[in-house]
This record gives structure tokens, C-alpha cells and sequence, in this order.
């Protein structure tokens, strides 16, 4: 053993005592990877939700890893003392230099300790919406929604976001704590058309469509009122009247859940164009351009047209 410390001393000019911190540390290392795999096998045997599986596997593996740094630091830290004196003498610097990269570590921590969102959670921060499908130290990754698709559809990309950002742009969370949102379907009728009967019409195929939507909102909105100051006086879909400048406007609102937000609007699309159908007395309005001349139509002439003539 003497002859081989001799070797590695004189091939690699490295003494017996640095022999010996780069032996425990290797050991150290090899510590945490073989507790890393044992954990993860135990985890991934007794935790069958996978977003639970993913979260332990996660906190695990940061928790080993931090062991470890501590561990060889500890070895280390001897032979080391003027590196760290001199970190410390330039710490500031450093802080600017690697403001974004502190602030995503702070960000990290801020999502492990307030869990503003998870692993699975619909989330948009600033102009970013997406699902969250990954957490890491430094970002967070979403499968993004919206840009170019409509209705909240997937686009297929990746979006990795910096952690920092939880601290500087609103963040607002489909899915937790409240998992409904409320959604709007406008129908523009005409003037002459039949709106009460289209007002009934829209009714029917609401409660058809999504009643059974409302009734586990409002077992949502009892949860998560012992959390959150939540409170709707009405959670049942209904129709709303106003009169726009090309027709009679008819809107459903009713509550859904976020990713079912363009199923359940295709279906009752199709439901009303179905049914309007069958009424002659209903049409649709769109942009249109109307001539009126009212001598044609027997109306009075006004006293500047009288002049006029």
C-alpha cells in the first residue's frame, strides 16, 4: 500500500493526505448515488400517484446532492480556507454578476416552500400560459397553451421559464386551490328574430350541456372558500340579454373546467346550431349594410326633405 501512495505521489505530485481526501470523497459520492437509486426504487414501489412520485423523486435527489457538497466540503475545507477567504472578499461582485442566476435559486426555493404551483398545475405568468410539466433549480418548464391555437389547445412547444420570474410577473394558477373558471359563448340573433324562444332554446341545451359542471363547482367553491375569500351568489350557467348595433345578443355563461373549455363550447355550438335550425322565426346576425327610404316605406317627410323639394 506504502509502494502505491509512493507512485501516485511521485507520478502525480499529489501527497499521501490528498491521497486520502480524494478517496473519501469518491466514497462520498458513491454514497449518495447508491442512496439516491435505493430511495428512488423504495419510492417509486410505495407511491403510486406520479405527481407525487415525481415531486419525492425530486426532493431526494437535492437533499442527497446537498449532503454530499457538505460532505466533501468538510473534507476539503482545510485545505481550502484562502479559496474561501477570497470568495468572500469578492461575494459582492459576484452577487451582481449572477443576480438572474441567485434570484432563479431564490425562486426555486420560494415555489418548493409556498408552492404557488406544481408538477401537472395549469399556470400563465405574464404573457406565458402553459402546463407545468418539470421543476428544476434554476427554471421551470411548461407544455405551452394558447399563442397561435385557440381555446387553451397545446401547442406542442416546451417553454423553460427562469424561476426568477415568480417574483417580478403576475402568476395566476388555473388549477389550484379553485379548478373552474367561467366561460362566455355569445350569439348574435337578429332584430326580427324570436329571441325569447332562442333565449329558452339557450337555456335547455346549457342544462343539458354542463348543469352537472356547476353542481361539482359549487362542492369546489365550498372547499376552497375555507382557504380563499371565494364567494359566487350564482353558479348554475345562465343567459344574459343585450342589444348590440347589428342584432339581439344572447350570452351563456357557465363555469367548466379549464382544459374541457373547448369541448364543452363545441358541444354546445353544435346543440344550437342544431336547434335554431328547426325555428324559421331565428336567424344569425352578422355585419350587414341596410338602405332606408322612407318615402318608399310611406314614413313622413321631414321638414328638411319638404325644403329640399
Amino acid at each position: 500500500m506504502d509502494e502505491f501512495t509512493g507512485f501516485i505521489n511521485d507520478f502525480f505530485g499529489l501527497t499521501p493526505d490528498d491521497q486520502g481526501k480524494i478517496l473519501t470523497s469518491l466514497i462520498i459520492i458513491l454514497v449518495v448515488m447508491v442512496l439516491r437509486w435505493g430511495i428512488n426504487r423504495i419510492v417509486h414501489r410505495q407511491v403510486q400517484d406520479p405527481t407525487q412520485r415525481y415531486y419525492w423523486t425530486r426532493v431526494v435527489t437535492y437533499l442527497l446532492v446537498f449532503a454530499g457538497i457538505l460532505g466533501v466540503m468538510r473534507v476539503w475545507l482545510p485545505g481550502i480556507s484562502s479559496i474561501i477567504n477570497y470568495l468572500g472578499i469578492v461575494s459582492a461582485g459576484i452577487a451582481i454578476a449572477l443576480h438572474d442566476v441567485i434570484a432563479s435559486l431564490a425562486g426555486w426555493v420560494f415555489i418548493l416552500w409556498r408552492r404557488p404551483f406544481q408538477v401537472g398545475d395549469r399556470v400563465q405568468i405574464g404573457e406565458d400560459a402553459g402546463d407545468v410539466i418539470d421543476i428544476r433549480l434554476f427554471q421551470f418548464s411548461l407544455l405551452e397553451i394558447r399563442n397561435w391555437v385557440d381555446a387553451d389547445q397545446s401547442t406542442g412547444r416546451i417553454l423553460n421559464i427562469p424561476n426568477s420570474r415568480v417574483f417580478r410577473e403576475t402568476l395566476a394558477n388555473y388549477t389550484k386551490g379553485f379548478q373552474y373558471i367561467w366561460h362566455e359563448i355569445p350569439v348574435l340573433i337578429t332584430f326580427e328574430s324570436n329571441w325569447r324562444q332562442a333565449e329558452e332554446i339557450m337555456k335547455e341545451i346549457a342544462a343539458s350541456q354542463v348543469e352537472q359542471l356547476s353542481t361539482a363547482a359549487a362542492e369546489e367553491v365550498r372547499r376552497a372558500a375555507k382557504r380563499y375569500l371565494i364567494h359566487y351568489g350564482k353558479l348554475t350557467p345562465i343567459v344574459y340579454l343585450s342589444v348590440k348595433d347589428s342584432g339581439v345578443l344572447l350570452t351563456l355563461r357557465y363555469m367548466v373546467e379549464s382544459r374541457r373549455r373547448r369541448g364543452t363550447e363545441e358541444g354546445i355550438w353544435r346543440a344550437i346550431l342544431e336547434e335554431f335550425a328547426k325555428h324559421d322565426d331565428i336567424d344569425f346576425a352578422y355585419p350587414t349594410v341596410r338602405y332606408y327610404d322612407g318615402l318608399a316605406e310611406g314614413k313622413r317627410v321631414g321638414k328638411a326633405e319638404a325644403h329640399a323639394e
